[in-house]
C-alpha cells in the first residue's frame, strides 16, 4: 500500500476536504529506538503559565462567578445596617486644657465606664467591649464631637446616640464637680491647718508669759510673735485664696456643665448601597478570581503530566511527527477554543491522523500491511482516525480487518460491533472485519506469530489468522498495561504508532508505553500529540543520536523474533494468494 493509494475521508462525515491549516510535522525524521530519555520537564516560563491559564478559563470563569453569587448573596442577607449621628458641644472647664480636651473627652466617652452607663440607660445586657465597637466618637472640632451608632434598626441607632451623648454629659459634669470639690477641700485643709498653727502659737505665748521675767524669756516671746505675725499673714492669704477660687472656679464650673449640650439630636444617616457592592460582590468576584488563579498556576506547576512536544519525544523515544486540537469538545477546550468545536475542525483532524497513519504503514510484499496504534490515555480518540483509515481502505477495495485489543473495544463500538470474535461489518459503504478477543483475554496473539505454544489452541488467534489469510490490511488498537505486558504486540504489526493526549499522562507512563513498544520487538514509527497547545513552540523530534542507537538496537536483537514474524508473513501471504 502506497500513499497515492490511501484516500482517507473523516469518520461519520463523508466530506473529503481538509481544511488547509498546519498540524503535521516533518514525516521524514527518523523513528526513535530503545533510549534513555531525560523526564526533565519544559522551563516554566510565562508562556507556560499563560497557556496554563488558556486551558483553564472555564475553570477560572466559573470560580469568578462563584465569587461574585457568593458576594452577592453576602450583601442581601447581611443588609446594610442603620447609624445615627448626634453632635455635642463640650465647653471646658476651669482646669482644663483647650488643646487636649477634646481627646481626653473622646477616650472617655470610647471607655468601657461609659459604656456600661449607656448600656444602663438602654436597658441592654451585653458586654462593655462589644458595645463599645457598635459606635465611634469623632473630634469635630475643638469643642465639638460627634457620636455615630451603628444597630440593626434606625430607632436602636437614634436610641443608641442619643444615650451615649447623655451619658457623656452626665458623666463630665460629675468630673468637673468633683474636681471643683477635691480643690475647695485642699484650700479649706490648707485654712485649717494655720488657723491650728495661730491656735497653738497663743498657746506658747500665754505659757511664757507665766513664767518670770529674764533675758531668754522676752527672747522666746519676741520670737514667738514674730511666728504669730507671719502665721495671721499666712491665714488671711489663704483665706482671701479660698474666697477667689470659690468666686472663680465655681461659676466657671458651671458656665462649663451648663454650657456644654446636645447640640443636633441624633438622627438617622443615610445608608451607603455603593459602599457595599463594592465590598461584597466587588470583592467577591476579585476573590474568586484570584483564588482560580492560584490554583490553575500552583496544578500547572506542580502538575507532571506532559503536554509539550519536546516533552514527550523525549518521554517516549519517538518523534512527535502530527499535532492536531482536541477530538472530543469537553476534554482540554476552553472558552478560547470554541473554534475546535465545529464538526468540519474536528473531521479535519481525524482525517489528519488517519492520513499520517496511512503513511506509517509498512508495506511488505511478502505478507499483509500492518500498523498498531498504541493509545497511551484515550483509546476512545485513538479509535476515531483508526476507524476512518479502515473504512476508507475499505471503500478504495481493500481487504481490512481492524482488531481492537483496547479496554472496551471502543473502535468496534464506532463500527457497530459488540460480541467477541471476528465478524464483518457493514460501515459507509465500506465492508471489513472486526476482531474482538473474549473480555478474559487480555494478551490475545496475533497472526503474525505466537508467544507461547498454548496460543495455538486459541479459538480468537485461529479465526484472526483466517481472517488475515485473505486479508491486504491487519490495523490494529492496542492499550498496553504494564501489569501485562506487551510481547504480543508483535504478533499484531512489525511497526507502531503511539497516539498521546497532551495534559493526560505523566512521563513516567508515557516513558512506559514506549518501552513497552520497544521490548516487544515492535518499531516504534512515531508520536501524535493530540489536544495540543497553539502556545507550544518546540519541535517534538528526538535527538540526532537517538537515531543510531535504534540502529544499533536493531543490529544486535535476537534473530529468533525477525526470522518469526517474516515466517508468519510469509504463511499469511501464501494463504491470501491461494485464496
Amino acid at each position: 500500500m502506497t500513499d497515492r493509494e490511501i484516500a482517507v475521508t473523516p469518520y461519520l462525515n463523508g466530506n473529503a476536504d481538509l481544511a488547509s491549516r498546519p498540524g503535521s510535522y516533518n514525516d521524514d525524521l527518523p523513528a526513535a529506538g530503545d533510549w534513555a530519555a531525560d523526564p526533565a520537564a519544559g522551563l516554566v516560563s510565562f508562556a507556560f503559565l499563560k497557556a496554563a491559564i488558556r486551558r483553564s478559563a472555564a475553570f477560572c470563569c466559573i470560580m469568578t462567578i462563584a465569587g461574585l453569587l457568593i458576594g452577592g448573596i453576602l450583601y442581601v442577607a447581611l443588609p446594610a445596617p442603620y447609624q445615627a449621628a448626634a453632635t455635642l458641644l463640650l465647653r471646658d472647664g476651669p482646669y482644663e486644657n483647650g488643646e487636649g480636651s477634646a481627646t481626653d473627652d473622646q477616650a472617655i466617652a470610647q471607655s468601657n465606664t461609659l459604656a456600661n452607663l449607656a448600656m444602663q440607660r438602654l436597658g441592654l445586657r451585653e458586654s462593655a467591649s462589644s458595645f463599645v465597637k457598635s459606635y465611634a466618637v469623632t473630634v469635630d472640632s475643638q469643642q465639638v464631637l460627634l457620636v455615630t451608632f451603628t444597630a440593626k434598626s434606625a430607632s436602636a441607632a437614634v436610641a443608641g446616640a442619643n444615650a451615649v451623648a447623655q451619658e457623656l454629659l452626665r458623666f463630665r459634669a460629675g468630673l468637673l464637680i468633683q474636681q471643683q470639690n477635691q480643690v475647695f477641700a485642699a484650700l479649706n485643709q490648707q485654712v485649717s491647718q494655720a488657723e491650728a498653727k495661730i491656735t497653738s502659737l497663743n498657746t506658747q505665748i500665754s505659757q511664757a508669759l507665766a513664767q518670770p521675767a529674764s533675758p531668754l524669756q522676752q527672747s522666746q516671746l519676741h520670737h514667738l510673735h514674730v511666728q504669730l505675725t507671719n502665721a495671721k499673714g499666712t491665714l488671711t492669704a489663704l483665706q482671701q485664696a479660698v474666697t477667689t477660687t470659690q468666686s472663680t472656679i465655681q461659676p466657671a464650673t458651671t458656665a462649663a456643665i451648663e454650657g456644654s449640650r446636645v447640640l443636633d439630636a441624633a438622627s438617622t444617616l443615610p445608608r451607603s448601597h455603593l459602599k457595599r457592592i463594592l465590598i461584597y460582590p466587588v470583592a467577591g468576584l476579585i476573590i474568586g478570581l484570584a483564588l482560580a488563579l492560584a490554583i490553575v498556576l500552583i496544578r500547572a506547576i506542580v502538575s507532571d503530566r506532559l503536554r509539550r512536544r519536546d516533552d514527550v519525544a523525549n518521554a517516549l523515544g519517538a518523534s512527535v511527527k502530527l499535532c492536531t486540537g482536541p477530538l472530543f469538545p469537553g476534554r482540554g477546550l476552553s472558552p478560547f477554543k470554541l473554534r475546535r468545536l465545529r464538526a468540519e475542525d474536528k473531521d479535519a483532524d481525524i482525517a489528519r491522523i488517519a492520513a499520517h497513519l496511512g503513511r506509517a504503514i509498512w508495506e511488505n510484499d511478502r505478507g499483509i500491511d500492518g500498523l498498531a496504534l498504541v493509545a497511551v490515555d484515550d483509546p476512545e480518540a485513538a479509535a476515531l482516525p483508526l476507524v476512518s483509515l479502515a473504512t476508507s481502505c475499505a471503500r478504495q477495495g481493500k481487504r481490512v480487518v481492524l482488531a481492537d485489543l483496547a479496554v472496551g473495544a471502543p473502535a468496534a463500538r464506532l463500527l457497530g460491533a459488540a460480541s467477541p470474535g471476528v465478524s464483518t461489518v457493514d460501515a459507509q459503504d465500506a465492508r471489513l472485519a472486526v476482531a474482538i478477543p473474549e473480555r478474559d483475554d487480555v494478551a490475545p496473539s496475533g497472526p503474525l506469530g505466537r508467544v507461547s505454544a498454548w496460543d495455538q489452541y486459541s479459538p480468537f488467534s485461529q479465526a484472526v489468522a483466517g481472517a488475515c489469510g485473505s486479508a491486504d490490511l491487519l490495523l490494529t488498537l492496542v492499550s498496553l498495561d504494564p501489569s501485562l505486558g506487551g510481547d504480543y504486540l508483535r504478533t499484531w504489526a512489525a511497526d507502531a504508532v503511539v497516539i498521546v493526549t497532551a495534559g493526560q499522562s505523566t512521563w513516567t507512563k508515557i516513558n512506559t508505553v514506549g518501552e513497552m513498544v520497544r521490548l516487544s520487538g515492535t518499531r516504534l514509527v512515531s508520536a501524535v500529540l493530540v489536544g495540543t497547545d497553539r502556545t507550544d513552540e518546540s519541535l517534538g523530534a528526538v535527538p540526532a543520536q537517538s537515531v543510531v542507537r535504534d540502529a544499533e538496537i536493531a543490529a544486535n536483537a535476537p534473530a529468533s523474533d525477525a526470522a518469526g514474524l517474516t515466517l508468519a508473513s510469509e504463511e499469511i501471504g501464501k494463504h491470501r494468494s491461494m485464496t
